[in-house]
């Protein structure tokens, strides 16, 4: 069931509850009233020394009680409400207590990488002691590949939350030949922040000595980006109400914490976000359709065991399409190395086992584009590379 599902059905428990008390409270006022009436009824004839008449008063209210009935008024609102009410927690054991087991496939799992990726995600997390604890427990010690690594990241970045660029501008200088053929200009955005600093707190002089010793060998391919901080010196000690005052945005220290993170990580061979946590989030979106196939599919188990290609699409969000995939437009068939896609003269795609259906295995045979008036020959069509 999806949210838009379970909303409408809250939804509706609201919309009962709502008027189930409304109704209640319309009929104690109704009540209240009654008696009210009742009462100063009393009151007025209270010098009266018939007391016949106080019986006749009391029974004239409940007379009144019994016609009004508000037992039997309640109850139908109340009935609605307790079927709303025991029918919405079914639904939401049914939505987040699914047996996820029906989706599961058994497939040969290197248990070693699994407790790689498990411990390179603990140590990625700066849980270290977790980590090791997790390692300890399985006896793989060289699961711990990757942990000083991780450590030197954190390191790095503790540091810089404390506006300490020292170990992230010697992490810069030793990897400097790596970043720059990655086309990484974070050295750069570094020194950059450091000239600022120093701009600042000690002025203009120092700022130059630093400029002259650490900003000039990038000036060959950043001229641009050097002449604004060079301008900045004229501003001393009023940057903030200078055009480049840009430079003192604290989000600045926040983007280059994430970007020496994404380049740290590509140097040691890793990925910016977690396998594991991607894993799981690509998941939890891919459950609910695999549990609907396999719900359809109950009595087929073995089947599914076997199945390399699922007869379902599997939506899932743009970060976690890693590959191109093209689904031929008539066979409904994804695109293989055995099968693949295949570009007409007329710009459509279709895969190639359709174009050999549609030509009959005649290179020379023309046939007429499923999607245009287009007519074409097998052999004109040429394979597209995923």
């Amino acid at each position: 069931m999806d949210l838009n599902s379970m909303k409408d059905a809250f939804d509706r428990v609201t919309k009962k509850q709502k008027l189930s008390s409304s109704k209640s409270l319309e009929m104690i006022e109704q009540i209240v009233r009654e008696i009210e009436q009742v009462l100063s009824r009393v009151k007025s004839g209270h010098d009266s020394t018939i007391p016949s008449d106080h019986v006749l008063i009391l029974n004239e209210l409940k007379a009144k009680l019994k016609e009004i009935a508000p037992l039997s008024q309640l109850e139908g609102t109340q009935k609605e409400l307790n079927m709303a009410l025991s029918r919405y927690p079914k639904l939401l054991e049914k939505s987040f207590n699914p047996d996820i087991s029906k989706a599961y496939r058994n497939i040969d799992f290197d248990i070693h990488t699994i407790n790689q990726i498990i411990a390179d995600h603990f140590y990625r997390e700066g849980q270290f002691v977790l980590g090791d604890c997790f390692i300890d427990e399985l006896r793989e010690p060289e699961a711990a590949a990757k942990k000083s690594s991780f450590l030197e990241m954190y390191k790095i970045l503790e540091a810089m939350r404390s506006q300490n660029l020292e170990p992230a501008l010697q992490w810069a200088a030793t990897n400097h030949e790596k970043l720059k053929q990655n086309g990484s200009d974070i050295e750069l955005k570094l020194h950059r922040i450091r000239f600022v600093d120093i701009l600042q707190k000690d002025g203009r002089d120092e700022a130059l000595k630093y400029a002259r010793a650490f900003l000039a060998p990038f000036a060959a391919s950043h001229i641009a980006e050097i002449q604004k901080l060079m301008a900045c010196l004229l501003w001393a000690g009023r940057l903030d109400s200078s055009p480049y005052a840009e430079f003192l945005s604290p989000m600045n220290w926040d983007k280059l914490a994430e970007e020496l993170t994404q380049q740290f990580c590509h140097l040691i061979g890793q990925s910016y976000e977690s396998p594991l946590s991607v894993t799981v989030a690509a998941g939890v979106q891919g459950l609910p359709t695999l549990l609907k196939l396999m719900n359809v599919m109950n009595s087929k188990m073995q089947e599914w065991q076997s199945m390399k290609q699922l007869p379902v699409p599997v939506d899932l969000d743009t970060e976690f399409q890693f590959h191109s995939v093209f689904v031929c437009p008539v066979s409904r068939d994804q695109a293989s190395e055995e099968n693949p896609p295949m570009l007409l003269p007329c710009g459509h795609v279709l895969c190639q086992q359709s174009i050999n259906k549609l030509s009959k295995n005649n290179s020379t045979r023309r046939f007429k584009c499923p999607y245009c008036p287009s007519e074409v020959e097998a052999g004109q069509c040429k394979q597209l590379y995923l």
